[in-house]
């Protein structure tokens, strides 16, 4: 929501005005200099849209205030031409309405476009998020980044690695969602203040990591040649791409980092296909380039991927994980019931690569349990598994 300076206005003001945190105000302004604000300067107040409202027989501004449950003041702020001594029935008035609700609606197919319109909108009532480009896909789609807090501890996660797992999107999106709702109303999540955790922590997501392969599985192969006879003919001529886990190119890529790299390829397939054929050599593809690119800019404290199924939680690469990753782990598995498992025959993740090149702690989370791609009737109760080890690994 966007309000106007006037004359005395200061974003402590605003913050009291509209029982929004502070911080979260002067991070949804980067470039205000909150000491020197000039009348007529544009202000974002996160966590609210605006509604218009109708003026109605006997309606005053202190009873439209009161019914509302606003501070007169905030209508004033958000009408600053109104006389209140001359309301007109059917006149409309700018309210301001703060949104209590989520805008993540998971539980259907949740393809690339719609991710990006979900974002767009939750960046717009919360401009405190940070959104940019990590890189592209093959077929050119931004790859979106999001960072939410303002602490020197850094962490990471990301989903939908593979292509049918993509129901780990619109979890992750949905736990976002919930921990924005969680800062700017002021109300615990699961009885946990997330307050000093946007304070002591930044939280880097990458939600989608194969778009590509995500919209092959959901809507089918793209119009792009050589792309589309390319998939339908590694697809053994079938159009049906629910089995898909790679990206357009048929690489996995999460056999695409450079953590016996050699290992995973002799015991896979060596040419493209749905599943895990790992490429003709490390980090070939975009995608794989870009959470590279992304990880080595960073500092991360410990990453978190989250992929589909098993309802496990795997924290060990070739026994270089740290010390401290065993009592995580107990952790993540105390609050989601998921079972703890050190390692297995498997080499080139992403969490791999991590743990080996930066020694801190690295885990694969896979969500739920079934056959990929999971249904979405299982959708709340992953969610309700998974939510625990969101908050864990911002307050570990």
């Amino acid at each position: 929501m966007e309000v106007y300076v006037r004359r005395g206005d200061s974003l402590y003001y605003y913050s009291q005005l509209f029982m929004i945190p502070l911080q979260l105000i002067i991070h949804s302004n980067r470039g205000v200099n909150a000491q020197t604000l000039s009348v007529g300067q544009l202000i974002q107040i996160p966590g609210f849209v605006t509604v218009d409202y109708q003026i109605r027989p006997g309606d005053s501004l202190w009873r439209v205030a009161e019914s509302q449950n606003l501070p007169l003041d905030a209508i004033f702020l958000l009408n600053p031409d109104l006389n209140p001594n001359y309301l007109q029935i059917g006149q409309t008035i700018n309210l301001p309405l703060r949104v209590d609700w989520r805008i993540v609606s998971g539980k259907q197919n949740y393809d690339y476009d719609m991710m990006m319109f979900d974002i767009r909108r939750l960046q717009t009532i919360y401009p405190f998020l940070r959104v940019s480009s990590i890189g592209n896909t093959v077929l050119g789609k931004d790859i979106p980044g999001i960072e939410i807090g303002n602490g020197e501890k850094q962490v990471h996660y990301n989903a939908s690695f593979h292509a049918n797992e993509w129901i780990t999107t619109p979890i992750l999106l949905t736990f976002l969602n919930d921990y924005l709702l969680s800062l700017t109303n002021q109300r615990p999540i699961r009885g946990l203040v997330t307050s000093p955790l946007y304070v002591q922590t930044t939280l880097s997501i990458v939600p989608m990591v194969n778009p590509d392969g995500v919209d092959l599985v959901l809507n089918g192969p793209p119009s792009e040649e050589p792309s589309r006879s390319n998939v339908i003919e590694w697809n053994n001529d079938s159009l049906d791409f629910s089995g898909w886990k790679a990206n357009i190119r048929g690489v996995d890529l999460n056999d695409q980092f450079p953590a016996e790299w050699e290992r995973e390829r002799a015991r896979n397939p060596k040419t493209p296909g749905p599943r895990d054929y790992g490429g003709e050599s490390p980090l070939s593809e975009p995608e794989a380039i870009a959470m590279a690119d992304l990880t080595r800019a960073k500092d991360f404290a410990r990453v978190l991927a989250f992929h589909t199924q098993g309802r496990v939680i795997y924290w060990g690469f070739e026994n270089l994980e740290p010390p401290e990753t065993e009592a995580m782990v107990a952790e993540f598995s105390r609050v989601s019931g998921y079972e703890p498992v050190q390692s297995i025959e498997s080499y080139a993740g992403y969490k791999d690569w991590f743990i080996q090149d930066w020694r801190r702690p690295g885990f694969t989370v896979e969500l739920g349990s079934g056959t990929n791609p999971l249904p979405l009737t299982q959708f709340d109760e992953i969610y309700e598994e998974a939510l625990g080890i969101f908050l864990a690994g911002l307050y570990l």
